[in-house]
């Protein structure tokens, strides 16, 4: 799938009540150097890679480790390649790409698409295990 769009992501989210604190350059950093728990990309990327998800900290939150998060970075910098268009209103954009497009790493908003519940089942399935393991350092 070499140069297939694979996901669509937006920076900052629509907020009605507040002014969110993310641009583009803080998520894209995140989803390439920050871990599962902040960056659902990155859950997806880790679950279909086959990487163990685990609980860390007080328990709540969910990675995939010191050396999986670092295998999984050193995976997309391999692998994944980002691009980017400006909108004034990028949650406009966004809904109207999920709708038109085959964008099968994409859950949010995207039902329609054929590898929805797999993935959705993936990723469920995943955290099931990892509430099932002790939390890790």
């Amino acid at each position: 799938m070499a140069g297939r769009l694979l996901y669509v992501g937006i920076a900052p989210r629509y907020m009605a009540n507040r002014t969110s604190t993310q641009n583009l350059r803080k998520r894209v950093r995140y989803h390439y150097r920050g871990n599962a728990a902040g960056s659902t990309l990155r859950l997806t990327l880790g679950c279909l890679l086959g990487l163990e998800l685990r609980r860390v900290g007080s328990g709540k939150r969910m990675t995939f480790g010191k050396a999986g998060e670092a295998t999984l970075s050193q995976w997309m910098a391999q692998s994944a390649r980002v691009c980017w268009i400006e909108h004034d209103e990028p949650w406009i954009m966004e809904s109207d790409l999920i709708s038109q497009l085959d964008l099968p790493l994409n859950l949010d908003q995207n039902r329609h698409n054929a590898f929805h519940g797999r993935l959705k089942g993936l990723r469920a399935n995943a955290r099931q295990r990892a509430r099932e393991l002790s939390i890790s350092a």
